[in-house]
């Protein structure tokens, strides 16, 4: 890596550095937004997008509350021009949105652009003309003063050719291409020429966009580079600062942020943060951490994977699992610790019935993004803990496992997920967890049983059971006395020729649904002589039979079962 000798830095601080900016914590107010899928992320695609797939994107992303939509450069494509034209000519574009279209400070492409957008009700009319140190000096060797005339020449046209459609809404916008690596007064000096020429107003307002087209800098800098354009740009009243951060660094979306916080009114980017290179703006991240702070970013990405699977068929790129607040893993967790505090989190909400979002682990509810939790948060592999998989038993099957029983199967569920290298998933959990604890009923099954009530005028002395119980294909017809239900059920299985060696621990039960037919669940926890632990879990219409369902399946799992036949 000693190659790193030959790079410098090729971007230019503002004259001045106040960094007003920095006291602001937080964005306030969503920005305009303009997509820019169709253009710079259309041209970024190994195949572009057709006529028809152009068509039903633009449809999605007007739904998506898109009001201003860079459909492309017409002067510069067949496909981009009849786009445009059949945007227009079926009457495509809802009324309360904008579409956008790119030219260079050209003659002959400007006029081929406004021949495009002839007949359009409302459009913006993007200007641009490449700025940078850089290109002056190795592509353009151009001095800065004949680079403005490129801008001031195209700037007049647009005027020119405004003026012959007056039936049109024409607003115009201008770009300094390669912002960042321009000197600033030079930068300040061509926009402000842009700005006196179009005389922007009120009611007519000019976009003077700032684009990262190559990222060069940490993101404070481009902060300060729009603060000190806010700070100086002239008729400030009557623009409208815009933002095309690109990703070379892996900072778009700090820099689009930051550039807000310095005074940007307006973010271009694209869905995803598709684009040249490493991308664009990902609008969607800028867009959901403001809604993370509670600030309404007005666009509805309420329904996440939708989102997802359109983008995927009209660009033929896959969204990253780990993408923030689309990618399928986002709000997963496999930790055990994460598992655990999310159950908690949630069930504390819950208890007080909070308005406010505070569960850890998780930004945002994402329920609001169109996820859930039973698929989408907690999900188990072998790092996961006791809580999260007794969270997926209970959530997603009824099962509230008593908190002793929570690290056994656990335990087992882990090990299971270890061995196979992979995650498991909750009908792969239920499934483990029925078959090794849920009415187990080989070799012992007790097939029927009948309670009476053992009572005197002033004592109630317990139970009698007489119970039909199958041991090892062997059937026994038994009967005992106990303290309850369960004492007189154990005690009858020690009336036939078998041994049962094992103490109760404990005991509990819950109904598995909510409604008044529900099945009722019991658990049962025994243990032998040396002390182990042995788990059942016993299910029924009659909480009574699921208790001894329980007991069954407890004593079934013992390691020495029926040792001993007398």
């Amino acid at each position: 890596m000693k190659n790193y000798e030959k790079y410098q830095i090729g971007y230019f601080v503002p004259p001045i550095n106040e960094m007003k900016w920095t006291k602001k914590d937080h964005i306030k107010k969503a920005p305009i937004w303009c997509s820019v899928d169709l253009r710079d992320g259309n041209q970024a695609l190994i195949v572009p997008m057709s006529l028809e797939e152009k068509i039903e994107f633009f449809q999605f992303l007007v739904k998506l509350g898109f009001k201003e939509i860079e459909v492309g450069f017409p002067a510069a494509s067949k496909t981009e021009y009849i786009f445009l034209r059949t945007l227009i000519e079926k009457n495509l574009i809802p009324d309360d949105v904008t579409i956008q279209v790119l030219t260079q400070s050209r003659e002959h492409i400007i006029e081929k652009t406004f021949e495009a957008i002839r007949g359009i009700k409302k459009v913006i009319v993007h200007l641009y003309n490449s700025t940078s140190l850089a290109q002056r000096e190795q592509v353009f060797k151009k001095t800065q003063d004949e680079i403005l005339e490129i801008a001031t020449m195209g700037a007049n046209l647009l005027n020119k050719y405004r003026e012959t459609m007056p039936e049109s809404d024409i607003s115009f916008e201008y770009s300094p291409e390669s912002f960042t690596g321009t000197e600033m007064e030079f930068a300040l000096r061509i926009c402000n020429e842009v700005i006196d020429i179009w005389k922007p107003t009120t009611t007519n307002k000019v976009i003077i966009n700032l684009p990262a087209t190559v990222a060069m800098s940490m993101p404070h800098v481009y902060a300060n580079q729009i603060e000190y354009m806010n700070d100086n740009l002239n008729q400030r009243e009557n623009v409208i600062i815009s933002l095309h951060p690109h990703n070379d660094r892996g900072t778009a979306v700090a820099d689009a942020e930051l550039g807000l916080l310095a005074g940007a009114d307006r973010v271009e980017g694209t869905l995803f943060g598709n684009g040249e290179r490493t991308g664009n703006v990902d609008i969607i991240t800028v867009a959901m951490n403001m809604y993370s702070h509670g600030v309404d970013p007005e666009l509805d990405f309420s329904d996440m994977p939708t989102i997802v699977e359109n983008y995927e068929k009209f660009t033929d790129l896959a969204v990253h699992p780990r993408q923030p607040y689309g990618g399928k893993l986002v709000f997963a967790a496999f930790s055990g610790s994460h598992q655990d505090a999310i159950a908690k989190g949630r069930a504390y909400h819950e208890e007080n019935k909070l308005n406010k979002w505070t569960i850890p682990y998780l930004p945002i509810d994402p329920h609001d993004v169109g996820r859930k939790y039973d698929a989408d948060v907690i999900r188990i592999n072998s790092q996961s803990g006791k809580g999260g998989i007794a969270y997926i038993l209970e959530q997603n099957y009824g099962y509230s496992l008593p908190q002793k029983m929570r690290e056994e199967v656990g335990y087992l569920i882990k090990g299971i997920s270890d061995d196979a290298h992979k995650e498991l998933s909750p009908e792969e959990i239920y499934a483990i967890f029925e078959n090794e604890y849920v009415n187990v009923f080989v070799p012992v099954d007790i097939t029927d049983a009948t309670f009476r009530k053992i009572s005197t005028y002033k004592s109630d002395d317990g139970m009698s059971v007489d119970i039909s119980v199958t041991i090892e294909g062997n059937e026994f017809e038994v009967s005992a006395c106990g303290n309850g239900r369960l004492d007189a059920v154990s005690n009858a299985l020690k009336q036939t020729p078998y041994v049962f060696e094992y103490s109760f621990v404990t005991y509990a039960e819950h109904s598995l649904d909510a409604d008044s037919n529900s099945r009722a669940c019991a658990y049962v926890a025994i243990t032998d002589d040396s002390g182990k632990l042995y788990w059942g879990v016993g299910v029924h219409d009659d909480i009574i039979y699921a208790s001894i369902n329980a007991l069954v399946s407890a004593i079934n799992r013992q390691e020495k079962i029926l040792s001993v036949v007398k």
